[in-house]
């Protein structure tokens, strides 16, 4: 489900994009960030914790907490709340067999 209007916000989205998360492809726009982008395609968790393995989802979205960290194109813990969702580039999870890499 993805936001369309908002009486404060002005959302200037860009042209569709298409980029894979963990091996699946996910459509976005430009201009919108790389977890705006899984939560509108209906990805819920995005990390979980060290130690009790709860699922962690979209929670800040302005880069205070660390629920949204992910390796993008290579470069691990980047902040996808953050991060502008590009035309072909590889995200993925940090889960490793159940554990955070």
């Amino acid at each position: 489900m993805r936001i369309e209007a908002h009486p404060i916000l002005e959302f200037r989205r860009g042209k569709p994009i298409t980029f894979l998360f963990d091996g699946k492809e996910i459509q976005g726009y430009d201009n919108e960030t790389i977890a705006v982008a899984l939560h509108a395609a209906g990805v819920r968790k995005l990390s979980q914790s060290l130690h009790k393995k709860r699922a962690r989802g979209f929670y800040c979205a302005i880069g205070n907490c660390s629920s949204c960290m992910m390796t993008v194109d290579g470069k691990p813990n980047v902040k996808t709340c953050l991060e502008l969702a590009r035309d072909g580039m590889v995200v993925q999870t940090q889960l490793d067999k159940g554990r955070i890499v």
